[in-house]
């Protein structure tokens, strides 16, 4: 295939140079750089169609790094030791005797769209019927919603979230009376 031996001497060069910036190791670069070559040999006469080959080369090689930097994921081994964290579950099972209270502090909009569509499964293009108005409205509804009862836990429950947003700890409110 005249097309694509062409195409690797007119592109090879700068394609290794580029992968040996991203892997950091020759050894690697050119086993990459193999596979590359296997990977425009298997297009077959597909190849010589290919209007642009060295971008055709370089998008096949970023997904190549791409692929191989979500493999390599390094694991660190965890002393046997270390305290565990307390139960992220028990945490907002907990945290659920505090949500009838700010529920009813909410709007009665707001704690509509969110009973009908987060707790009871509603579907949002189902309330978007049911309240008249359109998908996209209610998705900002909700959306609105919810960062209310986020700040409302936060202040009401004094809810504390850790680096990635999940409950951490709080301070439980009591419920309401429903004699009251």
């Amino acid at each position: 295939m005249h097309c694509l031996n062409t195409a690797w001497e007119q592109h090879a060069a700068e394609l290794r140079s580029w992968l040996l910036h991203r892997l950091g190791q020759a050894q690697d670069a050119d086993d990459m750089m193999q596979d590359l070559y296997l990977k425009a040999l298997q297009q077959g006469n597909r190849f010589c169609e290919i209007l642009n080959t060295r971008a055709w080369l370089f998008q096949v090689a970023r997904n190549a790094v791409a692929d191989r930097m979500r493999v390599k994921r390094e694991m660190v081994e965890l002393p046997e030791d270390l305290p565990s964290l307390s139960d992220p579950v028990e945490a907002v099972d907990n945290l659920i005797e505090c949500l009838p209270r700010v529920l009813s502090e909410l709007s009665a909009e707001d704690r509509a769209v969110i009973v009908l569509c987060d707790l009871q499964g509603l579907p949002q293009t189902a309330y978007a019927a049911q309240a008249g108005i359109t998908l996209s409205a209610t998705k900002s509804r909700l959306l609105r919603a919810r960062q209310r009862l986020r700040q409302r836990m936060t202040q009401a429950c004094q809810v504390q979230f850790d680096e990635v947003g999940r409950v951490d700890d709080f301070v439980p409110r009591s419920p309401i009376d429903p004699k009251n």
